[in-house]
């Protein structure tokens, strides 16, 4: 049951990573990049999920959850609906960052590393927002999850540069807002997952361990601008890659909404086209980029190339919609 799923997860990972490194992803490529993060989320967890209830209906056990309540009884969990939002906070890896401006005098420079920042608790907030479709028997269960984060670079730190900015080599190390005066995922670094989600046995009165795997779109709010440069600012909501999650729980049931505690690893593969616009609302945003795809029409300011991986703490409330069998 687990290596098979596992090293076709791999294998798509594998193919990802190299298409990256054979160029930048067409717009047709982003979007076999997402669909197989989605399916090997779906994957995942469908084979683990369908593994339980052959095992469950070899033992003789019933298809429902139970969960102890603690004085020798147990509450059945069937098929329900949850609505959840939580908040937390993420630590970030540092990443290389990679600009690309086409123009006659042409950027093309790397800065290596970006010491990512986040501020969870300064507006914007971290948030995130879930619903989730528990099927029969209770032990699987099928989502979709948005996570508003936010990158930021720390432009009074140094980093180390590579490349050309307007056909002139850049030093080898400076600061980094010497270059750019704006650099950052910060309305935010947004991810919309479809998730699959698997129960574990319960570990004590109402105490349900579960774990999860999903895949989606990377939705940031892009804003860059070099500094001391004529070029337009890019302020814009944007589809720039694909996304993945990995999350593991735990569920505090009462009669009616869920309390959860839950630790995520986050990963966002960036191609962030710079269209030198200033954006309004998130899908007027896509619906613009949407059409210079279909038109043919590269980004005006060329794209920011990066990987965002993160660690994340959340915690939040679940609210039943569907009645407790």
């Amino acid at each position: 049951m687990g290596e098979q799923p596992v090293t076709q997860l791999l294998s798509i990972g594998w193919a990802a990573q190299t298409s990256a490194q054979v160029g930048r992803r067409t717009p047709d490529r982003r979007m076999i990049d997402v669909i197989a993060a989605i399916a090997a989320g779906v994957l995942i967890t469908g084979q683990t999920a369908a593994g339980i209830f052959e095992q469950a209906q070899l033992d003789g056990e019933q298809s429902a959850t139970e969960i102890s309540n603690g004085d020798g009884t147990a509450q059945h969990i069937g098929r329900e609906t949850m609505l959840g939002a939580y908040s937390g906070a993420p630590y970030t890896y540092p990443s290389p960052v990679r600009i690309e401006i086409p123009s006659e005098q042409p950027t093309d420079f790397t800065i290596d590393k970006v010491d990512w920042f986040t501020l969870p608790f300064k507006s914007p907030i971290y948030y995130g927002a879930r619903v989730t479709q528990w099927f029969t028997g209770g032990i699987a269960g099928g989502g979709v999850d948005f996570i508003h984060s936010k990158a930021l670079a720390p432009l009074n730190d140094e980093a180390s540069f590579s490349g050309t900015l307007n056909g002139e080599e850049l030093p080898a190390r400076t600061r980094i807002g010497d270059i750019v005066s704006k650099l950052e995922f910060s309305h935010g670094h947004n991810m919309l997952l479809l998730t699959g989600f698997v129960r574990l046995p319960s570990i004590g009165p109402r105490i349900s361990p579960y774990v999860g795997l999903g895949g989606g779109a990377l939705l940031p709010h892009t804003e860059f601008e070099l500094a001391q440069n004529p070029r337009p600012r890019t302020y814009e909501y944007n589809y720039a890659g694909p996304a993945g999650q990995a999350l593991f729980g735990f569920e505090f049931r009462l009669s009616k909404v869920s309390f959860f505690l839950e630790y995520k690893f986050t990963f966002a593969d960036y191609e962030a086209p710079l269209s030198e616009e200033e954006g309004s609302w998130l899908p007027l945003d896509l619906w613009r980029q949407a059409q210079r795809w279909l038109a043919g029409q590269q980004p005006a300011g060329g794209h920011i190339t990066t990987q965002v991986v993160s660690h994340q703490v959340v915690g939040g409330l679940q609210v039943r919609i569907a009645p407790v069998r």
